[in-house]
């Protein structure tokens, strides 16, 4: 596992400043998977949530970034899709976000994929989840 000794938060906390952020901007089927007990894992948590457009995975994306640095400083270590705007993944190296077109979240079915993983699903008055 990838350890963020840089950051004073927990991995719980960036998780849930991100699903904070997904909700800002009207995320769709927010999804935490709990990855800490799955053999070879690249993180301890994956976010995940839809949008309708590029406008809206934009903008999503963006509103996690805001949410994460104004509770945290902290910027990800690493962010894919910005361009293309299917798929945008922020990687805050214990906490990966993951911003689909729903379209692409269909194809790529993540919960799925890591299946070993515990998935929590996020209402929409939900502001954190149960750890």
């Amino acid at each position: 596992m990838r350890i963020n000794k840089n950051s004073e938060f927990t991995a719980e906390q960036i998780r849930d400043f991100a699903v904070r952020g997904m909700q800002e901007k009207k995320g769709q089927d927010i999804v935490v998977m709990d990855l800490r007990k799955v053999k070879n894992a690249i993180c301890d948590y994956f976010v995940l949530c839809s949008g309708t457009s590029d406008t809206q995975i934009d903008a999503i994306s963006t509103s996690v970034e805001e949410e994460v640095y104004k509770a945290s400083k902290q910027d990800p270590w690493h962010k894919e899709g910005k361009l293309n705007r299917e798929w945008i993944l922020l990687d805050y190296v214990d906490v990966v976000v993951h911003v689909f077109k729903k379209d692409r979240r269909s194809f790529y079915d993540l919960e799925q994929l890591w299946g070993d993983a515990e998935i929590h699903v996020i209402e929409d008055n939900d502001l954190a989840v149960a750890s």
